[in-house]
């Protein structure tokens, strides 16, 4: 199996923002996946941490990320991006917000855009640009996309607010640009770090700990649910898709 991948992760996306913020797009893509829609992320459920969980499928007790601040593993693994450059995969980077530098070492990545996200709104447009743009000339192996506009407004105004769902909206508009643009041999993975409520997130509850995993490609049936995965499955997931070997600290599974 040696598949492209592009995994785009909508920052405090909530799963049941997906039918109610008006996307056509959510629909539509929903429908050539396979989904799971109440995914598991990590505690502590923040920004950080659950990306790290993410990139090197362990929870936030072995990698020790507890906050949005980066700290230097005590015992440290391999990640996503160091495990894909080490098997002579092209790799790249598209965000806008400055922690998630730390994800994968500066040698792993063959591109990185990283636009400042004073207006998130403006970041999310012009990544997307820059992406497409990049894709098309470069034919990366595995793309990282983050949105950080929901988890912006969300704070902001809180989440599931009008607001909120008009941001949830705006990244799915994007998203559906980048799938339009995509070369027919990328399998597309769209999740979220955590979710929110009120104006937060952290704890231990349903709607912050819940999150959509969605899987659009060609080893993945269309319109298939699922249950019972999490963020740490996402890691393994991606290098199966690519043909490389998980590393052997990673607890997650691949899910195909």
């Amino acid at each position: 199996m040696d598949h492209k991948v592009i995994l785009i992760l909508v920052d405090g996306m909530r799963p049941d923002a997906l039918t109610l913020c008006g996307s056509k797009a959510v629909k539509k893509i929903l429908k050539e996946s396979t989904a799971d829609l109440k995914a598991a992320t990590v505690m502590p459920s923040v920004t950080l941490p659950c990306h790290m969980s993410l990139f090197f499928s362990v929870p936030p007790t072995r990698h020790g990320i507890l906050t949005n601040l980066y700290v230097p593993q005590v015992r440290p693994i391999e990640g996503l991006c160091d495990v894909l450059s080490a098997r002579g995969k092209k790799c790249a980077f598209f965000y806008d917000w400055g922690q998630l530098r730390d994800l994968c070492k500066p040698s792993s990545l063959h591109h990185s855009h990283f636009t400042k996200g004073d207006d998130y709104y403006d970041s999310c447009n012009i990544n997307t640009a820059r992406l497409i743009d990049y894709v098309k000339s470069d034919s990366p192996d595995f793309v990282f996309f983050y949105i950080g506009l929901t988890d912006a407004v969300g704070h902001a105004s809180g989440w599931m607010t009008k607001d909120y769902l008009c941001a949830v909206n705006f990244a799915w508009n994007n998203i559906e640009r980048v799938l339009e643009e995509l070369p027919e041999d990328y399998t597309v993975v769209i999740t979220s770090d955590h979710g929110g409520h009120d104006r937060t997130h952290g704890y231990d509850v349903p709607e912050d700990m819940e999150i959509p995993v969605i899987f659009r490609g060609p080893v993945f049936a269309a319109g298939r649910e699922i249950g019972g995965v999490s963020i740490l499955d996402i890691a393994p997931t991606v290098a199966k898709l690519l043909g490389v070997e998980a590393d052997t600290d990673w607890e997650g599974r691949p899910l195909l």
